[in-house]
């Protein structure tokens, strides 16, 4: 229960990690507002059956009036923002992989979702953390920004470049936020999947991991608590990898 008390927000938050982030930032005793553009009433009951409470609200990251509105609905809520859990994302594989296969428009649709909702986000809750005397914000990247790609056919250029944007918002604004005690991380997986099965090549590639497998939703739910807490008060502007030592290269 080292989060008891806190109020944190988790973007993403409907299904899959972001679902399995806020569960654990329950367990661990926070009030949570958890946001998609999809139903979060699933995430919501699962919260509550912890212990928790709990503002589901439908918010579309990529818009400035929606994530005011959530921070301002959040303050309404329980008094304060102490974390912003900056997940809500487009994965790689929604279209072509290869560099002539991305059509511009997802170009700017994954961007609009995973950097440009970073940004609106966190500009969103702010001025609350700023006020109130510091916060927490963690950012979801991906450690796929810090390897070349395993093949020529599987670059996915505008996951991979969006992803490193969200690193580097954080290195950027990491002494800014500094001013008024609020703390900014980035959280990169690699690799995570909810099924930790695997079969023929990608079993291959994941034998390159120290442990020999793919991540899966508890290996970073305990990373995301911590970086919330109190123990994590001297960390800012870092990249904490998350990914069973999988090579970078």
């Amino acid at each position: 229960m080292r989060l008891e008390g806190k109020v944190i927000i988790v973007t993403g938050a409907a299904r899959h990690l972001g679902q399995a982030y806020a569960v654990r930032l329950a367990q661990e005793g926070a009030k949570l507002t958890v946001a998609d553009v999809l139903d979060c009433s699933e995430t919501a009951r699962l919260c509550e059956a912890e212990g928790a409470e709990v503002l589901p609200l439908n918010v579309d990251v990529s818009s400035e009036e929606e994530t005011m509105a959530m921070a301002r609905q959040t303050v309404e809520r329980f008094g304060r923002v102490d974390g912003l859990l900056n997940n809500a994302g487009l994965m790689r594989n929604i279209t072509g992989p290869s560099l002539m296969d991305v059509d511009p428009d997802w170009w700017d649709k994954v961007f609009s979702v995973n950097a440009r909702g970073t940004f609106l986000c966190t500009r969103a809750v702010f001025p609350y953390m700023r006020d109130q005397g510091g916060g927490k914000i963690v950012n979801v990247g991906s450690t796929t920004m810090l390897r070349t790609s395993n093949n020529v056919s599987d670059s996915n250029p505008h996951y991979v470049a969006s992803k490193g944007a969200v690193m580097a918002f954080t290195r950027a604004i990491c002494r800014e936020l500094g001013e008024h005690n609020i703390n900014v991380n980035t959280l990169a997986p690699g690799g995570t999947d909810q099924d930790p099965s695997l079969t023929g090549d990608e079993a291959t590639e994941e034998a390159s991991r120290a442990f020999g497998r793919r991540g899966v939703p508890s290996d970073l739910t305990g990373t995301v608590a911590f970086l919330f807490s109190d123990d994590a008060a001297f960390i800012t502007g870092q990249l904490i990898a998350v990914n069973g030592g999988k090579e970078v290269s």
